[in-house]
């Protein structure tokens, strides 16, 4: 997936889902930045988002490369049942150290 264009509008959906990054580097990493707006996104940068050309494919893409630690129960199971998924695979775990 490509990075996004820095828009006015995309810049403040950045800002606001990702405060603790500047805005131009959150935009930089597609895959993470919708992850955060799919968690923490309101209806307007929905919107914002949908004008940026950002559509079920690119959800499905967030789903299936999940950054971890991102999504929450909530927002994984909303998600996958949006993108049309009728059985909602397990959330990712983030694991530490070597798994035995």
């Amino acid at each position: 997936m490509k990075s996004f264009q820095p828009t006015s509008e995309l810049m403040a959906v950045a800002k606001r889902v990702v405060w603790f990054q500047k805005p131009e580097d959150t935009l930089e990493d597609p895959i993470r930045f919708l992850a955060y707006a799919m968690c923490y996104g309101t209806a307007e940068d929905l919107v914002v988002l949908e004008k940026a050309g950002v559509g079920l494919d690119e959800y499905r893409n967030v789903l299936d490369n999940p950054p971890p630690g991102v999504l929450d129960p909530r927002s994984w199971t909303f998600w996958n049942l949006k993108c049309g998924r009728k059985t909602v695979p397990p959330i990712p775990v983030r694991t530490f150290g070597k798994v035995v």
